[in-house]
């Protein structure tokens, strides 16, 4: 059941195959290149795939709108205007506009708990500290789906939330592309095949 009454109109069955792709992390160009910000570094990934550019929105957020082929699904890709602490009211307002239910409302946001170069999976649970995830979670419930970008533990006793918020190595910048690749495919199989599908093939052992 979708948690909003629809704001718009559109064909039903392309409705039921909307997907809602929100990347996280902070707004300005100091930002972009944060390890904070590679959920935004996966949307463009899609985007570039897509050919769709990023368009203000009357929801505080960039969207950009396209389908995975002719007939496929839609995939609404946006990047809230909001830092990351606040993310959860863009994130409540765009799935209010497009009602997105749940299951079709997929999160992409760094991952300190996984090494850097790893994608996983997952629907529902905590936040782990994240304050995007923890927000997003307060105002919408936590049964979303989230692809969780690997980015690493900070080295010796560096403070996490200066990590986080520090750009990708040179060594990492190399092997960046790849994992931005590796995730903006998990993004679309999620769409394409449903979540057990999708771990299944990103979740196997190299």
């Amino acid at each position: 059941m979708a948690w909003f009454r629809r704001r718009r109109r559109e064909d039903p069955e392309v409705a039921q195959n909307t997907w809602l792709v929100v990347g996280l992390g902070n707004p300005g160009a100091q930002y972009a290149g944060n390890r904070h910000n590679v959920g935004q570094m996966v949307l463009d990934e899609l985007a570039g795939r897509l050919g769709a550019p990023f368009k203000s929105h009357k929801t505080p957020s960039r969207v950009a709108e396209g389908f995975l082929r002719p007939g496929g699904p839609k995939l609404v890709l946006a990047k809230p205007n909001s830092y990351m602490n606040t993310s959860g009211g863009p994130v409540s307002a765009l799935a209010k506009f497009y009602d997105v239910p749940a299951e079709r409302l997929v999160v992409v946001h760094d991952e300190l708990d996984l090494p850097f170069d790893t994608v996983r999976l997952k629907q529902g649970g905590g936040h782990g500290g994240h304050n995007g995830l923890r927000d997003i979670s307060k105002a919408l419930g936590a049964d979303y789906l989230r692809v969780r970008v690997g980015i690493g533990r900070p080295p010796g006793r560096q403070d996490p939330a200066d990590f986080v918020l520090k750009d990708f190595s040179g060594t990492e910048r190399q092997s960046l592309p790849n994992l931005l690749a590796d995730a903006a495919d998990a993004v679309e199989a999620i769409a394409d095949d449903g979540l057990l599908a999708a771990q299944q093939r990103f979740h196997a052992p190299s």
